[in-house]
């Protein structure tokens, strides 16, 4: 088992250990349509919507780090010029969030600390 000592590669979530984790929290989660986020429908390892007290993100999630990449440059390619997108687009390994309004610390802690493999 070398891998497992002294490994460096990075953690790939998955959409289903991630939601669980949320549900789990009490955090209401549930699909995202096309007509709501087009980027997020072309995730090649899914996406689902939480809904937390105030707010709400879209989590992405790339079956590679390179996915990830591209959704990324997606949401930056197609949002509106209006938008903030720094803002909102947090990006943590091949998931991809993207915020309704700016999160606050404790509904990114949230959603982060469930980020599962």
């Amino acid at each position: 088992m070398l891998a497992a000592c002294g490994s460096t590669s990075t953690p790939l979530y998955t959409k289903q250990a991630t939601s669980a984790c949320l549900v789990k929290k009490g955090v209401k989660v549930g699909p995202v349509t096309n007509a709501q986020d087009f980027v997020a429908n072309s995730a090649t390892g899914g996406a689902f919507r939480a809904h937390l007290a105030d707010n709400f993100v879209t989590v992405s999630f790339g079956l590679t780090l390179k996915d990830a990449a591209n959704l990324e440059a997606a949401y930056e390619q197609f949002h509106a010029q209006k938008v903030g997108l720094a803002d909102v687009l947090r990006p943590q390994n091949n998931a991809v969030m993207l915020w309704h309004a700016h999160p606050s610390d404790a509904d990114i802690a949230t959603v982060t600390g469930c980020l599962e493999k």
